[in-house]
C-alpha cells in the first residue's frame, strides 16, 4: 500500500492538479462522489490489467496519512487513485472472480508507478477483495496473509471530465495527470456484446421468415376454399341445364306422340268414310 510504501503526492500538489483539471475555483468545496453501484452494467471504454496496492487516507495524519484525497472527496469505499486517469473516471477491477467497483478520486501511486503499480484502491474494496478485514486503528488490512499488491484486471465505464490520460495508466512521474486528453482511447470491441447482436439478428430474421411461411400458407389456404366454393357452384349450373333439356326433350317427346295420334285419328278418319262411302255405292247398286 502506497501510503507506506513509497512517496504519495503531497496535498498541495495533487489539489493543483485537480484544479487545474476542474478549470475552476471551485476546487475546494465538497464535490459530490459518483454513484458506482451501477458500474459493472455500463459500457466498457477500457480493459486491462495492472498491479494494485491499497490506502486510506482520512486527512486524520494517521499511519503515513498524506491528507484529503486530491478531488475533494473525502476517504470512503469506492474511491481510488490513479497516477494518470482523470479525476472521476469510474470502473471496476476484478480479481479471482470478485467485483468491485471505483472511481478515481485522488491521484497516486506515486514512484511505486514506476515500476508498474498503477492503481491504488481504497483499503476497504482492498480487503474485500483479499478475504481480510479493515483496521480503522492502523487504516491497514489483516487476516489477508499480509498481502499488499495483487494483479488486476481493471475495465472503465466512464472518463473524468478533467486533465489526465484517457488511455492505459502511465507512471505519475510522466505528468499525464495534468494534460487535458482530447483523444481517449477507442472502446475495445465487445465480442460476447457483437455474438449476442449477430445471435438477435439471426432470431429476427427466422422470425420474419417464420411469419412469412405462416402468411403465405393462409393465402394458399384462402386459395383452396375459394376454389372449393367455385366446385360447388359449378355442379349447380350443370344440374339445372340437365334439368332444362330433359324438359325440353319430354316436352318434344310429348309434342311428336301427339301428331302421331292425330295422325292416326285422321288416317281412321279416311278410313271410315271410304268405307261409308262404299256402303252408299252398295246400297244404290242394290237399289237399282
Amino acid at each position: 500500500m502506497t501510503a507506506r510504501f513509497g512517496m504519495r503526492v503531497s496535498a498541495l500538489l495533487v489539489t493543483t492538479a485537480f484544479t487545474v483539471g476542474a478549470g475552476a475555483t471551485a476546487a475546494f468545496a465538497e464535490p459530490t462522489a459518483p454513484d458506482i453501484s451501477q458500474a459493472t452494467e455500463q459500457r466498457t471504454l477500457l480493459k486491462g490489467s495492472t498491479t494494485a496496492s491499497y490506502y486510506w487516507d482520512d486527512a486524520s495524519g494517521r499511519a503515513g496519512d498524506t491528507g484529503l484525497p486530491a478531488s475533494g472527496i473525502p476517504m470512503r469505499k469506492g474511491l481510488a487513485a490513479s497516477p494518470s486517469w482523470p479525476l472521476m473516471t469510474e470502473g471496476y477491477v476484478v480479481y479471482k472472480g470478485k467485483k468491485a467497483p471505483f472511481f478515481i478520486g485522488d491521484r497516486g501511486p506515486g514512484a511505486p508507478s514506476n515500476n508498474g503499480i498503477m492503481l491504488d484502491l481504497d483499503a476497504k474494496t482492498f480487503a474485500d477483495l483479499t478475504g481480510g478485514t479493515f483496521n480503522s486503528g492502523t487504516l491497514g488490512v489483516d487476516g489477508n496473509g499480509g498481502q499488499g499488491h495483487i494483479k488486476v484486471q481493471y475495465v472503465i465505464t466512464k472518463w473524468g471530465n478533467g486533465a489526465g490520460k484517457k488511455n492505459h495508466p502511465v507512471a505519475f512521474s510522466t505528468g499525464a495527470w495534468g494534460r487535458k486528453d482530447t483523444n481517449p482511447a477507442k472502446p475495445p470491441v465487445d465480442v460476447l456484446a457483437v455474438v449476442a447482436k449477430k445471435k438477435a439478428a439471426e432470431e429476427k430474421k427466422a422470425e420474419a421468415a417464420k411469419v412469412a411461411a405462416l402468411k403465405e400458407k393462409a393465402e394458399q389456404a384462402k386459395e383452396v376454399k375459394d376454389s372449393g366454393k367455385a366446385a360447388a357452384i359449378a355442379p349447380a349450373s350443370l344440374d339445372t341445364d340437365a334439368t332444362s333439356a330433359t324438359a325440353a326433350a319430354k316436352s318434344e317427346t310429348d309434342t311428336s306422340r301427339t301428331g302421331t295420334a292425330l295422325a292416326l285419328v285422321g288416317g281412321l278418319a279416311v278410313v271410315g268414310g271410304v268405307g261409308y262411302l262404299g256402303r252408299g255405292r252398295i246400297r244404290r247398286a242394290v237399289r237399282r
